[in-house]
Protein backbone atom coordinates (compact mmCIF):
# COMPACT_ATOMS: atom_id res chain seq x y z
CA UNK A 1 0.00 0.00 0.00
CA UNK A 2 2.61 2.11 0.79
CA UNK A 3 4.65 1.59 -2.73
CA UNK A 4 1.44 2.29 -4.24
CA UNK A 5 0.55 5.48 -2.40
CA UNK A 6 4.62 6.74 -3.74
CA UNK A 7 3.91 5.65 -7.41
CA UNK A 8 0.58 7.65 -7.36
CA UNK A 9 1.54 10.45 -4.94
CA UNK A 10 5.60 10.74 -5.27
CA UNK A 11 6.45 10.06 -8.66
CA UNK A 12 3.07 10.56 -10.99
CA UNK A 13 3.16 13.90 -10.10
CA UNK A 14 7.08 14.86 -11.78
CA UNK A 15 5.68 12.41 -14.45
CA UNK A 16 3.08 14.53 -15.26
CA UNK A 17 4.61 18.02 -14.84
CA UNK A 18 7.59 16.71 -17.21
CA UNK A 19 4.52 16.26 -19.70
CA UNK A 20 3.32 19.39 -18.46
CA UNK A 21 6.14 21.40 -19.42
CA UNK A 22 7.83 19.60 -22.05
CA UNK A 23 4.40 18.94 -24.45
CA UNK A 24 3.54 22.49 -23.81
CA UNK A 25 6.38 23.77 -25.14
CA UNK A 26 6.68 21.32 -28.17
CA UNK A 27 3.19 22.13 -29.07
CA UNK A 28 3.63 26.06 -29.26
CA UNK A 29 7.15 25.51 -31.13
CA UNK A 30 5.52 23.36 -33.66
CA UNK A 31 1.64 23.93 -33.68
CA UNK A 32 1.15 27.57 -33.05
CA UNK A 33 -2.07 27.17 -35.39
CA UNK A 34 -3.69 24.91 -33.14
CA UNK A 35 -3.05 26.98 -29.96
CA UNK A 36 -6.35 28.36 -29.92
CA UNK A 37 -9.82 27.97 -27.46
CA UNK A 38 -11.74 26.80 -31.07
CA UNK A 39 -14.59 28.86 -29.48
CA UNK A 40 -17.96 27.34 -30.94
CA UNK A 41 -20.26 30.66 -29.93
CA UNK A 42 -20.87 31.47 -33.62
CA UNK A 43 -22.33 28.25 -34.36
CA UNK A 44 -24.71 28.37 -31.70
CA UNK A 45 -25.41 31.30 -28.90
CA UNK A 46 -28.00 29.87 -26.96
CA UNK A 47 -27.32 29.80 -23.20
CA UNK A 48 -23.43 29.91 -24.30
CA UNK A 49 -22.64 33.25 -22.62
CA UNK A 50 -24.57 32.31 -19.12
CA UNK A 51 -22.74 29.20 -19.46
CA UNK A 52 -19.20 30.50 -20.07
CA UNK A 53 -19.30 32.91 -17.87
CA UNK A 54 -20.49 30.27 -14.89
CA UNK A 55 -17.59 27.89 -15.79
CA UNK A 56 -14.59 30.45 -16.42
CA UNK A 57 -14.87 32.34 -13.75
CA UNK A 58 -15.71 29.58 -11.28
CA UNK A 59 -12.56 27.83 -12.72
CA UNK A 60 -10.47 30.84 -12.26
CA UNK A 61 -11.58 30.84 -8.51
CA UNK A 62 -10.65 27.49 -8.25
CA UNK A 63 -7.58 27.67 -9.94
CA UNK A 64 -5.82 30.44 -8.38
CA UNK A 65 -7.32 29.02 -5.18
CA UNK A 66 -5.84 25.59 -5.32
CA UNK A 67 -2.70 27.65 -6.27
CA UNK A 68 -2.21 29.85 -3.69
CA UNK A 69 -3.98 27.58 -0.82
CA UNK A 70 -1.61 24.84 -1.71
CA UNK A 71 1.53 26.66 -2.44
CA UNK A 72 1.74 29.16 0.31
CA UNK A 73 3.85 28.17 3.20
CA UNK A 74 2.20 28.03 6.60
CA UNK A 75 4.12 30.31 8.43
CA UNK A 76 3.07 32.51 5.64
CA UNK A 77 -0.26 33.56 7.06
CA UNK A 78 -0.38 31.83 10.49
CA UNK A 79 -0.08 35.61 12.08
CA UNK A 80 -3.27 36.47 10.09
CA UNK A 81 -5.39 33.34 10.49
CA UNK A 82 -5.63 29.70 11.33
CA UNK A 83 -5.41 26.50 9.54
CA UNK A 84 -9.24 25.75 10.55
CA UNK A 85 -10.09 29.67 9.31
CA UNK A 86 -8.56 29.11 6.54
CA UNK A 87 -10.52 25.79 5.48
CA UNK A 88 -13.76 27.22 6.39
CA UNK A 89 -12.86 29.91 4.31
CA UNK A 90 -11.65 27.68 1.30
CA UNK A 91 -15.04 25.43 1.83
CA UNK A 92 -17.15 28.69 1.73
CA UNK A 93 -15.65 30.33 -1.39
CA UNK A 94 -14.39 27.17 -3.29
CA UNK A 95 -18.02 25.90 -2.57
CA UNK A 96 -19.40 28.52 -4.48
CA UNK A 97 -17.10 28.80 -7.43
CA UNK A 98 -17.57 24.69 -7.46
CA UNK A 99 -21.37 24.89 -8.19
CA UNK A 100 -20.57 27.83 -10.77
CA UNK A 101 -18.17 25.64 -12.46
CA UNK A 102 -20.62 22.61 -11.77
CA UNK A 103 -23.49 24.35 -13.83
CA UNK A 104 -21.64 26.42 -16.88
CA UNK A 105 -19.55 23.43 -17.60
CA UNK A 106 -22.25 21.15 -17.36
CA UNK A 107 -24.32 23.41 -19.45
CA UNK A 108 -21.29 23.54 -22.13
CA UNK A 109 -20.83 19.56 -21.71
CA UNK A 110 -24.47 19.08 -22.65
CA UNK A 111 -24.39 21.99 -25.61
CA UNK A 112 -21.27 20.03 -27.00
CA UNK A 113 -22.25 16.49 -27.04
CA UNK A 114 -26.19 17.48 -27.74
CA UNK A 115 -25.89 20.47 -30.33
CA UNK A 116 -25.31 19.08 -33.96
CA UNK A 117 -23.76 22.04 -35.29
CA UNK A 118 -21.54 21.97 -32.52
CA UNK A 119 -20.62 18.40 -32.15
CA UNK A 120 -19.78 18.16 -35.21
CA UNK A 121 -17.14 20.38 -34.95
CA UNK A 122 -16.10 19.00 -32.14
CA UNK A 123 -13.26 16.36 -31.89
CA UNK A 124 -12.78 13.69 -29.33
CA UNK A 125 -10.26 15.97 -27.11
CA UNK A 126 -12.75 18.71 -26.88
CA UNK A 127 -15.44 16.13 -25.73
CA UNK A 128 -12.97 14.89 -23.34
CA UNK A 129 -11.50 17.54 -21.58
CA UNK A 130 -14.68 19.20 -20.69
CA UNK A 131 -16.00 15.97 -19.31
CA UNK A 132 -13.56 15.19 -17.44
CA UNK A 133 -13.28 18.89 -15.94
CA UNK A 134 -16.64 18.63 -14.96
CA UNK A 135 -16.33 15.36 -13.34
CA UNK A 136 -13.09 16.77 -11.63
CA UNK A 137 -14.98 19.63 -10.01
CA UNK A 138 -17.63 17.19 -9.19
CA UNK A 139 -15.15 15.15 -6.80
CA UNK A 140 -14.05 18.80 -5.22
CA UNK A 141 -17.36 19.09 -4.11
CA UNK A 142 -17.65 15.99 -3.04
CA UNK A 143 -14.83 16.55 -0.57
CA UNK A 144 -16.65 19.14 1.05
CA UNK A 145 -19.25 17.35 3.36
CA UNK A 146 -16.50 14.98 4.78
CA UNK A 147 -14.02 17.69 5.50
CA UNK A 148 -16.58 19.23 7.64
CA UNK A 149 -16.39 16.96 9.70
CA UNK A 150 -12.89 18.20 10.59
CA UNK A 151 -12.49 21.52 10.54
CA UNK A 152 -9.24 21.97 12.76
CA UNK A 153 -7.37 22.49 9.18
CA UNK A 154 -5.37 19.15 9.60
CA UNK A 155 -6.18 17.30 6.31
CA UNK A 156 -5.62 20.87 4.53
CA UNK A 157 -2.22 20.95 6.39
CA UNK A 158 -1.61 17.73 5.40
CA UNK A 159 -2.22 18.65 1.39
CA UNK A 160 -0.34 21.50 1.74
CA UNK A 161 2.68 19.79 2.85
CA UNK A 162 1.90 17.45 0.15
CA UNK A 163 2.19 19.57 -2.15
CA UNK A 164 4.94 21.90 -1.38
CA UNK A 165 7.02 19.12 -0.94
CA UNK A 166 6.22 17.87 -4.28
CA UNK A 167 7.71 21.05 -5.75
CA UNK A 168 10.49 21.26 -3.38
CA UNK A 169 11.90 17.61 -4.23
CA UNK A 170 11.40 16.12 -0.82
CA UNK A 171 11.51 12.59 -1.02
CA UNK A 172 8.92 11.28 1.58
CA UNK A 173 5.87 14.00 0.47
CA UNK A 174 3.92 11.27 -0.58
CA UNK A 175 3.37 10.04 3.16
CA UNK A 176 1.44 13.40 3.76
CA UNK A 177 -1.52 11.51 1.79
CA UNK A 178 -1.50 7.76 3.93
CA UNK A 179 -4.29 8.14 5.68
CA UNK A 180 -6.04 10.57 3.68
CA UNK A 181 -9.86 9.63 2.67
CA UNK A 182 -10.31 7.95 -0.86
CA UNK A 183 -12.09 10.62 -2.32
CA UNK A 184 -9.28 13.01 -1.87
CA UNK A 185 -6.88 10.97 -3.40
CA UNK A 186 -9.08 10.52 -6.91
CA UNK A 187 -9.55 14.06 -6.74
CA UNK A 188 -5.73 14.69 -6.74
CA UNK A 189 -5.07 11.94 -9.31
CA UNK A 190 -7.65 13.16 -11.62
CA UNK A 191 -5.81 16.68 -11.31
CA UNK A 192 -2.25 15.30 -11.92
CA UNK A 193 -4.36 13.52 -14.92
CA UNK A 194 -5.31 16.73 -16.32
CA UNK A 195 -1.88 18.18 -15.71
CA UNK A 196 -1.07 15.68 -18.60
CA UNK A 197 -4.00 15.93 -20.94
CA UNK A 198 -3.21 19.57 -20.68
CA UNK A 199 -0.60 20.32 -23.70
CA UNK A 200 -3.20 18.06 -25.96
CA UNK A 201 -6.47 19.70 -25.78
CA UNK A 202 -7.95 23.55 -26.12
CA UNK A 203 -6.85 23.89 -22.32
CA UNK A 204 -3.67 25.76 -23.46
CA UNK A 205 -5.38 28.91 -24.01
CA UNK A 206 -5.01 29.47 -20.73
CA UNK A 207 -1.52 30.47 -21.27
CA UNK A 208 -2.52 33.08 -23.96
CA UNK A 209 -2.76 36.73 -22.43
CA UNK A 210 -3.57 39.21 -25.40
CA UNK A 211 -1.66 42.04 -24.22
CA UNK A 212 -0.07 43.23 -27.36
CA UNK A 213 -4.36 44.04 -28.30
CA UNK A 214 -4.27 46.80 -26.03
CA UNK A 215 -1.71 48.76 -27.81
CA UNK A 216 -2.33 48.16 -31.56
CA UNK A 217 -3.67 50.43 -33.53
CA UNK A 218 -7.11 50.78 -34.37
CA UNK A 219 -9.04 48.99 -37.29
CA UNK A 220 -11.01 50.92 -39.21
CA UNK A 221 -14.58 48.57 -40.52
CA UNK A 222 -16.28 50.51 -43.10
CA UNK A 223 -19.37 48.99 -44.76
CA UNK A 224 -20.14 48.09 -48.12
CA UNK A 225 -21.26 51.00 -50.22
Amino acid sequence: MSYLNTLLFGIYPYLALVVLFIGTWARYDQGQFTWRAQSSQMLRKKNMVIASVLFHVGILVIFFGHLVGLLTPHWAYEWIITPGQKQVMAIVVGGIAGVMTLVGGGMLAYRRLTDPRVKASSTFADNMIIVVLVVQVALGLLTIPPTLGHLDGGNMLLLANWAQGIFTFQGDAAENLLGMGWIYKIHILLGLTIFVLFPFTRLVHMLSVPVEYFGRRYQVVRKRA
